[in-house]
Order: C-alpha cells, then sequence, then structure tokens
C-alpha cells in the first residue's frame, strides 16, 4: 500500500480541509416551474459564491440565484416569453437572439442553471442552427445546448474581484493560508534540509532518482514503481 497523498488527504475531508456548513446555506437555482413575474427582495453575501445572490420571490415561493451587473432591491424581472428582454429574464434559448449575453444557463431544460455562476462572468449567445443553440462560454469555446434550456440575461455581478494586485508577500500568505490550510505555501525540495528530504540540501540541484526501489515499503512506493525508462528520449 502507498503513502496516503494530499488528494486522499482532501477527500476523507478533515478539519483542514473540510467546508464550513454555513457555505451551503443558499442553493443558487432557480425552480423548475416558472410563470409570471418575480421581485428581488434583498441582495445578499453567501461565503460559498464568489457572486453576491439576489433573493427572489414567485407567485410559489422563494429560490435564490447570482445577482446581474445593476441588480437592485425590488426590481422586478420576467420568467418566460417577453416582447423586452431586460437583465434578470430567466428565458429559454431558443427565444433569445444572437450576441444576448447569458449566465446560469441549464444543461437539461429543468435543472436550475449549472453553466457560468462565477462573479463577473458571462456567455455570448453566438449561433443558432436549426434545433441547436450554441453560446460562446467564458474560455472562449463554443457549447451546444438544447433549446429549452433556460438561462439568465444578462452579465453577473461582482467583476473585478481579481483584477486587485497583491501588493504584499504576507497579503498572499494569508490569503492561501485561510483557503487551503495545509496545502500552501509548499516548499520546494531542493531547499529544504538533507535531513528533512531524499533530494535536500544545496550541494547539488539536480534532483536524485524520483523512482521508488522495487523491494521499497509501503510508506516509500509512491511515484514511478519502477518503469522501463523515464526522461526525454534521446
Amino acid at each position: 500500500m502507498g503513502k496516503r497523498i494530499i488528494q486522499q488527504a482532501r477527500g476523507h475531508g478533515s478539519l483542514s480541509y473540510r467546508v464550513k456548513r454555513q457555505s451551503f446555506k443558499y442553493k443558487a437555482q432557480y425552480p423548475n416551474q416558472l410563470d409570471g413575474d418575480g421581485i428581488v427582495l434583498k441582495l445578499l453575501n453567501s461565503l460559498a459564491h464568489s457572486a453576491p445572490l439576489a433573493k427572489i420571490k414567485y407567485n410559489r415561493g422563494i429560490f435564490y440565484m447570482p445577482a446581474f451587473k445593476g441588480m437592485t432591491e425590488g426590481q422586478k424581472i420576467k420568467f418566460g416569453k417577453s416582447e423586452e428582454k431586460k437583465f434578470g429574464d430567466i428565458l429559454k434559448l431558443r427565444n433569445l437572439s444572437v450576441k444576448t449575453p447569458v449566465y446560469s444557463i441549464e444543461a437539461r431544460p429543468g435543472d436550475g442553471g449549472i453553466f457560468i455562476k462565477t462573479s463577473g462572468n458571462y456567455g455570448t449567445i453566438s449561433r443558432i442552427i436549426g434545433e441547436k443553440v450554441f453560446v460562446l462560454m467564458p474560455s472562449k469555446k463554443e457549447k451546444e445546448f438544447d433549446p429549452n434550456c433556460r438561462a439568465i440575461v444578462g452579465i453577473i455581478a461582482g467583476a473585478g474581484r481579481l483584477d486587485k494586485p497583491i501588493i504584499k508577500a504576507g497579503k498572499h500568505h494569508h490569503m492561501m493560508k485561510s483557503k487551503g490550510g495545509r496545502v500552501w505555501p509548499k516548499t520546494s525540495m531542493l531547499k529544504v534540509n538533507a535531513v528533512d528530504h531524499y533530494f535536500g540540501s544545496g550541494r547539488g540541484k539536480n534532483p536524485k532518482s524520483k523512482i521508488a526501489k522495487r523491494n521499497a515499503p509501503p510508506g516509500r512506493k509512491v511515484g514511478h514503481l519502477r518503469p522501463k525508462r523515464t526522461g526525454r528520449k534521446k
């Protein structure tokens, strides 16, 4: 049996790698059955989402969705067909025209929207061919969708979150420490002392072989396990 690598520790879910319960307080998806109009009750912050969330009231209850750029409390949004399409309206892709910005797109009709939900992002309807709708995603790649899939018209609020530069190394240190715990910072194996790592000490910058011995004990049998050869073929 090999050594417990860090991916296994994260998947196990110890106190170091566990997400707080309050992060799951809000589910940012719209319901399957929507008709009529809705009203924005409140704009709120969620620890689990990079974009602010909007609390929407409609004729069957309340749901949450990522807020769009320029949304205000008390604003009305429409569901279904509408002649004048405004930001925040939840419509089927077949009812939208080319070059319309959209977000929170459904993968299958009725799932509540799973694509494009981070702050400042949006997709653009690039072309409609018959019963196929193609959306240009934030990754600059096109994706085909069912025309009955719904989406929210507009651009997600909270743009510029990643634009602010990190001036000091200490700021970056504390940010990453709160995110990953033991995952960051990582020290290079060549920088540590010889007693702490096999590749340690400053007596040479060429790492020793990473191949585990054939008869190595379980704790050391990780990485390459006796391959025929490694490295670039010359």
